[in-house]
């Protein structure tokens, strides 16, 4: 048991026919295809007996008809369009969180991807924090392992090393949310979330060392995916910058005269795997990332480093394409985003949320 859900875990024994009270999983679906459908239903089966759970399906109508014919009865399985969606639907996991939040009567929500598995203690431990906290954003890490597992493991501990990484899940004060009217349906939802709360006036809290297990794409889904995970870097303007300094600095380095190209692309090399390193010690990190994971930072940067220069073409065509449509915005600036719900959780009463509003704590609490 990790740090963070080890301080919470006699909260287990304490609840009542739900392990998790006045909460509520959200979990935004769209499939394509069902392959994952009885590994997905067996998960929701475990996890409807520790909190209510609503999936909410935009699947074509032949999968939806599949899919409640084959999740729990104890599941609230619902389309997105059951409300007005504002016009979020140009991203469907956004417009189904929203579906689920609007729908829901629970104070505190967990909303994830489909591929998130959690345990009872990491579920509970989310929930307990949200009582002090708007959102909440754990650790998440691959399980099992494939060669493009580790991988893309490499920008998590990257992303370690310098501030903290974006999981496929968050924990979410319901009436927070809902105070800011929601969030936009933009590419790098889950910041966008963030951010929207967090300009309201509302506080995160980031467990780095809370780890929730998630499943890995296949090797296809990856590869189509290295592009539209370079565009959401537009979200941050500093660290796409440096992205795209990458591969001039590669290239520099490789037309250095012998040795010394070869000196310049090791240490290049090198670098990463040290930060990369960094970042898998830090907030008990070696508990689930292996060794390995830090030696792929090397292929990773290279892969960022053109990848990059590929979503600056899509920036210049509109957008990155993303299920049948373009979205340009990865994210909203937080400027933009305090100007438009700026203090509107002022006015939102018993919410108990000690601390400095707008701000981002990060809590590590080893085991």
């Amino acid at each position: 048991m990790t740090g963070a859900a080890a301080a919470v875990a006699p909260a287990l024994r304490e609840v009542g026919p739900h392990l998790v009270t006045d909460a509520e999983y959200i979990l935004p679906l769209r499939w394509t295809e069902d392959s994952g459908l009885a590994e997905l239903t067996d998960y929701l089966r475990h996890l409807a007996g520790w909190i209510p759970v609503a999936v909410v399906d935009g699947s074509d109508p032949h999968f939806f008809d599949r899919h409640r014919a084959a999740f729990p009865a104890a599941v609230r399985h619902i389309r997105p369009d059951c409300i007005a969606l504002d016009g979020r639907a140009s991203n469907g996991k956004v417009a189904g969180v929203m579906a689920g939040l609007r729908t829901s009567g629970a104070s505190f929500l967990v909303i994830a991807d489909d591929d998130v598995r959690y345990t009872r203690e990491a579920l509970t431990a989310v929930v307990h924090h949200l009582k002090s906290a708007d959102v909440v954003r754990p650790q998440n890490y691959f399980v099992p392992l494939p060669w493009h597992g580790r991988w893309d493991t490499a920008r998590t501990l990257l992303n370690r090393a310098w501030s903290a990484d974006y999981p496929g899940t968050l924990g979410v004060r319901r009436d927070a949310l809902l105070a800011t009217g929601g969030y936009a349906g933009v590419l790098f939802e889950n910041l966008e979330l963030i951010r929207t709360i967090k300009a309201a006036g509302g506080r995160e809290r980031i467990l780095p060392d809370l780890f929730v297990a998630r499943r890995p794409p296949t090797a296809r889904h990856f590869l189509r995916q290295r592009v539209r995970q370079a565009y959401d870097g537009f979200a941050q303007p500093r660290r796409l910058a440096a992205e795209l300094a990458l591969l001039p600095a590669a290239a520099a380095a490789f037309f250095l005269p012998g040795q010394v190209r070869g000196m310049a692309l090791g240490g290049l090399a090198a670098a990463a795997v040290a930060v990369a390193e960094i970042g898998r010690r830090r907030h008990n990190g070696t508990a689930v990332f292996p060794a390995s994971a830090a030696w792929c930072a090397p292929l990773w940067a290279l892969e960022r480093a053109v990848c990059a220069w590929l979503a600056l073409g899509f920036r210049w065509r509109g957008g990155i394409p993303y299920a049948g449509s373009r979205i340009r915005t990865a994210a909203h600036s937080e400027a933009e985003l305090r100007r438009r719900h700026g203090g509107r959780l002022q006015g939102v009463t018993g919410r108990g949320v000690p601390g400095k509003a707008g701000t981002t704590t990060m809590d590590a609490v080893q085991a």
